[in-house]
C-alpha cells in the first residue's frame, strides 16, 4: 500500500489506496467538444449516482459519463488497470487497493431484509452471522420468523464491495457460507428475497424498498439513524480514483458530490444519507 500527499481541492476526509473501474451505461446524448468520464463499481450505490451523474451534467452540459455497476471490488480493479478512471465503491479501502485514492463522498446503510411472508422483524449481528454462515439453517432456529423452513440465504458474490463490507462487518472475516446465492447485483438480491418466502438477504438501502426491512438489536436501517452512525450496518459510500493522474474533471464531480447543497439534495431524494453536504 502506498500513500500521498497530493492536496485535492475541497474535498477532506480522504484516504489513499488501490483502485480499479469498469463501464456502465448512462445516457445523455454526446455534443460537440463533449467529455465523458468513465466509471465502475458498487452496483448498491448505481441509484444514486445514476441520479448524480444527471444533475452533474444538467449543471455542466459539456460532461457525461459511463458507468458500469460490476461490483465495488472490480471497480476497483478497473482503475488500477486503467480500464475507469473512477469507481464506486461502499467498502473502505484495503490494502489491495495499491496506486488508489479513496474519497468518502455520502452515507449509505448495508440493510438485512426478509420475505414479506416473514414475520420476523429484529435480528442481532450473531444471528446474522450464525445464518450466513450457516450454522443456522432452518428459521426455527431464529426466534420471531414463525417458519419451520429451510433459510434459503442470499448475498452477494466476491466482486462486490458490499460482500466485502459484509464479510467485515458482520462475518468477522470469515467466508459466507456455500448455501449463500451469490448474486451480481443488490437488485437481483432485492429480487430473489422477494420471491421466496424463506429468503433473507442483504442489501444498500436504496434496494430495500421490496423487503421487510429487520432492525438490528432494535435499531433500523433508515436515513435518521444512518445519519447518527446509531445503525449499526452504517457506511460511507467512497469515491475512487488512481493516486497518479487523476482526472481533473472526476476531482471537481467529486468535489461537488461532498460539498453542494444540489448534490445533497439529490442524494436524499435518491435514498442515501448526505454527510458533508452544507
Amino acid at each position: 500500500m502506498r500513500s500521498t500527499s497530493r492536496a485535492f481541492t475541497g474535498l477532506k476526509l480522504r484516504t489513499r489506496i488501490g483502485l480499479a473501474t469498469t463501464f456502465v451505461a448512462l445516457v445523455l446524448a454526446p455534443v460537440a467538444g463533449a467529455t465523458t468520464l468513465i466509471g465502475s463499481g458498487s452496483s448498491a450505490a448505481e441509484p444514486y449516482m445514476l441520479k448524480l451523474f444527471k444533475g452533474y451534467s444538467n449543471l455542466h452540459h459539456s460532461i457525461h459519463f459511463k458507468y458500469n455497476p460490476d461490483g465495488g471490488n472490480a471497480g476497483v480493479q478497473d482503475v488500477q488497470q486503467k480500464i475507469s478512471q473512477f469507481a464506486i465503491n461502499t467498502r473502505p479501502p484495503l490494502p489491495s487497493d495499491s496506486g488508489t485514492t479513496y474519497f468518502k463522498l455520502f452515507l449509505d446503510g448495508l440493510c438485512l431484509g426478509v420475505n414479506q411472508h416473514n414475520s420476523l422483524s429484529d435480528i442481532s449481528l450473531a444471528q446474522a452471522k450464525g445464518i450466513f454462515t450457516a450454522v443456522d439453517t432452518n428459521w426455527s432456529q431464529i426466534p420471531g420468523s414463525h417458519l419451520t423452513t429451510t433459510i434459503d440465504p442470499v448475498g452477494r458474490n466476491s466482486a462486490a464491495g458490499q460482500y466485502t463490507f459484509f464479510q467485515q462487518a458482520v462475518l468477522g472475516g470469515q467466508t459466507q457460507a456455500s448455501n449463500v446465492n451469490p448474486l451480481t447485483s443488490d437488485g437481483l438480491v432485492e429480487t430473489a428475497v422477494e420471491h421466496d418466502p424463506n429468503a433473507i438477504g442483504y442489501v444498500g438501502l436504496a434496494h430495500a424498498g421490496g423487503l421487510r426491512v429487520l432492525t438490528i438489536g432494535g435499531v433500523p436501517c433508515n436515513d435518521a439513524h444512518i445519519k447518527n452512525e446509531s445503525y449499526p450496518l452504517f457506511r460511507y459510500d467512497w469515491g475512487v480514483v488512481p493516486t497518479r493522474g487523476a482526472s481533473i474533471q472526476v476531482e471537481k464531480f467529486f468535489d461537488w458530490v461532498r460539498t453542494s447543497a444540489a448534490a445533497g439534495k439529490i442524494i436524499s431524494q435518491a435514498g442515501a444519507v448526505p454527510a458533508f453536504n452544507k
